[in-house]
């Protein structure tokens, strides 16, 4: 269970927090609260009622609190009592956190203001306390009952924070030229408090830099076995091993949140956000937003003829359980439920072991857990330390079989022993079995083998030792092991496992946290920790331009050109190997530009005309001759016969004039073959070829395939047969 957590922030809204200082384009207040934002919505998003915050105002116009009308407590406001915030209460102190007109309020007033109200709220309750103050310390300070303070702070265990703008940090490595005198006076009182009470103080600089590194939340270990860990059978030999064990995930995937459906509610309009909960119901002191959850409902509905529509309803109690097998559904009523149960009781028991060497990485299933002595049995930690560490002498694995609740499932696990100065556990992975493994056959890559069954060494598709060394000397450049810096400039890891975050996950939290806020504003963008591994680091590449230049050349690697486009956007021609002249060959004079396209070879002629013309004229002759040969084709055809060479014909009419930006043409063509096929002009019944190119997707070439062309509104009246 989650500990009991009471935070109370204290925000400085003097009129010197308006100021913009040191090149900032925010005022120090919105500064300032970049930091306090983040901490309150990251406590709105655990959605625990026990994690509680409340805000206080420092030098505010006006005086708003539980201690009197004293004049030492002047210009301190309550916004926020300790309690559960909610986005209703985020988007009200939006509006009440505003840089006020005074300078007036004692910062050391207002934390015996927050103190009281941890007091009022807490108790002598069991809470994690704590009290965050952020100001410029700049207004006036009486330092004179600190001492009371530093007293009350320790006995209620409150950890007191203070995040100074353009506070002094010699470990953060900032320090503020010219500081006003009051300034540094206050600073140094305030360093002191959090020395005498151990506290935490800091610069703002810092606090608002590390809101890039993401926060990974910890959890409770929940172990998800607790039992005993045997080899052999306890019940029936003394001589068989058991200890008292637990279970715990190692690793586990972390999910990105998901996002839930909501509906604008039907008697408020222009809503946007909400302070709906994630179960439906209305938030507390709700600001009544406009949008309400969506609940699913399930029906099960079966057809009968004598119910009305035809379909009656059905309740869930009514339905009986069945199995798919081939297209029919075997029927398994509940009470014959236990014939498909696998009996099974709680056991992790040891079957038998494998050498360390033995073991393929592949073979790993699943998330990893850790094995661990039960914490109170002393003689359990004993023997499963001898345990790991005859394992570990042995280089051995054990293989083991896990049932972790009744009637669960049995696994096969891989045990390995774990060694450390001061822990000592079992690791352990799930193991596949034989329907979990997938077997295939690929090519060797270090030879080429015939079909005949001989072996070849030397190939064009292998590599040789020239390459083989080039790459070699490449990858070793590209080494991210030992890229990275250490604090002392010695070489280490570019890329530690504790130092890479899950983009999704932390990209998605932090616009939800800045939308919670902000929620017309736009998203901030991502986290430099989360891009920086998305690439790799540009000095290295540049180290290791040289390895891969051998590596180019080794291979013989040559840019590929791009293919050069002929005239109205065509295509070049491709030229053949042989550099023959096809034409000639054919029998084709290029010159000749009234030559008749011949039906036996339409489409081949066709083509050759569209490659060999250079006007217009002559590009739309070759189009209307193959226009006038497909329909001698349809009209003369005998059933379905010529529709096939038809069809093929209107589809190469389309690619080369699309190819060459002239759509209209087609168009043109098209309209007409349409108006002649529904009007029976070229026979009758030949509704089939105009289904075969409709199903071809033999329409009108649209604006979006090529300049010039239809707009879609005009390409589905043309399929729209009348």
């Amino acid at each position: 269970m989650a500990s009991k957590e009471a935070t109370v922030y204290i925000v400085d809204c003097g009129s010197t927090m308006g100021e913009r200082e040191h090149g900032r384009t925010q005022t120090n207040l919105d500064w300032a609260m970049e930091y306090v934002w983040d901490r309150i919505t990251a406590t709105i998003a655990t959605g625990r009622k026990t994690a509680m915050a409340g805000i206080v105002g420092l030098r505010t116009d006006g005086t708003r609190h539980d201690l009197g009308d004293e004049d030492e407590y002047a210009h301190i406001t309550v916004f926020q009592d300790i309690g559960q915030v909610l986005m209703s209460h985020v988007r009200r102190l939006r509006n009440e956190l505003i840089v006020s007109s005074t300078e007036g309020g004692d910062a050391i007033s207002a934390l015996v203001v927050a103190i009281q109200m941890i007091a009022k709220e807490c108790k002598k309750l069991k809470y994690e306390r704590k009290i965050v103050l952020v100001t410029d310390a700049r207004g006036p300070m009486q330092a004179d009952d600190l001492a009371d303070i530093i007293t009350k702070l320790k006995e209620d265990d409150i950890k007191l924070v203070i995040l100074g703008v353009d506070f002094d940090d010699a470990e953060y490595g900032f320090k503020e030229e010219m500081k006003d005198a009051a300034k540094s006076d206050n600073e140094a009182i305030l360093k002191q408090l959090c020395e005498d009470c151990d506290g935490a103080f800091g610069t703002l600089a810092q606090a608002v830099d590390e809101l890039g590194i993401p926060r990974v939340k910890s959890t409770k270990p929940v172990p998800s076995y607790k039992g005993c860990l045997t080899l052999g059978n306890p019940e029936e030999y003394e001589t068989a091993m058991s200890i008292n064990v637990e279970r715990y995930p190692k690793t586990m995937a972390a999910s990105a949140p998901s996002a839930s459906k909501y509906v604008n509610r039907s008697d408020m309009g222009g809503a946007t956000q909400s302070t709906m909960t994630m179960n439906g119901d209305e938030a507390p002191n709700g600001s009544g937003d406009g949008l309400a959850a969506v609940k699913n409902a399930l029906t099960y509905r079966i057809e009968d003829p004598d119910a009305p529509g035809g379909k009656r309803d059905l309740d869930r109690d009514e339905l009986s359980k069945g199995y798919e097998y081939g297209r029919t559904a075997v029927h398994i009523s509940e009470s014959d439920r236990n014939v498909t149960t696998y009996e099974t009781t709680p056991v992790l028991d040891i079957i038998g072991f494998v050498d360390k060497n033995q073991y393929e990485r592949y073979l790993d299933m699943n998330r990893a857990n850790l094995i661990i002595a039960q914490r109170s049995d002393e003689k359990a930690g004993m023997a499963l330390s001898s345990f790991i560490h005859a394992l570990y002498e042995l280089d051995s694995y054990a293989v083991a079989r896990i049932v972790p609740k009744e009637n669960k499932e049995p696994r096969a696990l891989l045990l390995a022993p774990n060694i450390e100065a001061d822990f000592e556990c079992l690791y352990d992975i799930e193991l596949p079995f034989a329907e979990d493994m997938r077997s295939y056959k690929f090519p060797p890559l270090d030879r080429v083998v015939t079909v005949s069954g001989k072996e070849i060494k030397i190939h064009r598709n292998l590599p040789n030792d020239d390459l083989q060394n080039a790459m070699s000397d490449f990858v070793d450049s590209m080494d991210l092991s030992t890229f990275g810096k250490d604090d002392e400039g010695q070489p280490t890891e570019y890329m530690p496992m504790d130092e890479t975050y899950m983009p999704m996950l932390h990209r998605i939290h932090q616009v939800v946290k800045h939308r919670a806020v902000f929620p017309d504003g736009e998203s901030p963008p991502p986290y430099e920790i989360l891009t920086r591994y998305s690439h790799p680091p540009e000095q290295l590449v540049k180290q290791a331009q040289p390895a891969l230049d051998r590596v180019l050349e080794a291979a013989k690697i040559k840019k590929v050109p791009p293919k050069a486009r002929g005239r109205r956007g065509r295509k070049e021609a491709p030229k053949p190997l042989s550099e023959l002249d096809v034409n000639a060959l054919l029998a084709q004079d290029p010159s000749r530009k009234t030559k008749r396209i011949d039906p036996n070879n339409a489409i081949a002629e066709f083509k050759q005309r569209i490659a060999n013309s250079e006007e217009r004229d002559a590009l739309k002759d070759a189009c209307k001759q193959l226009k006038d040969i497909i329909y001698d084709w349809v009209k003369h055809s005998v059933g379905k016969v010529n529709y096939a060479k038809s069809v093929e014909a209107i589809r190469v009419m389309r690619e080369e004039m699309n190819e060459i930006d002239l759509p209209g043409y087609y168009n043109e063509i098209m309209w007409e073959l349409r108006t002649k096929l529904l009007a029976g002009e070229l026979g009758e019944n030949r509704g089939e070829m105009w289904y075969q190119i409709r199903v071809n997707k033999l329409g009108l070439l649209k604006a979006s395939e090529a300049d010039g062309g239809v707009s879609d509104e005009e390409a589905n009246k043309w399929r729209a047969a009348s």
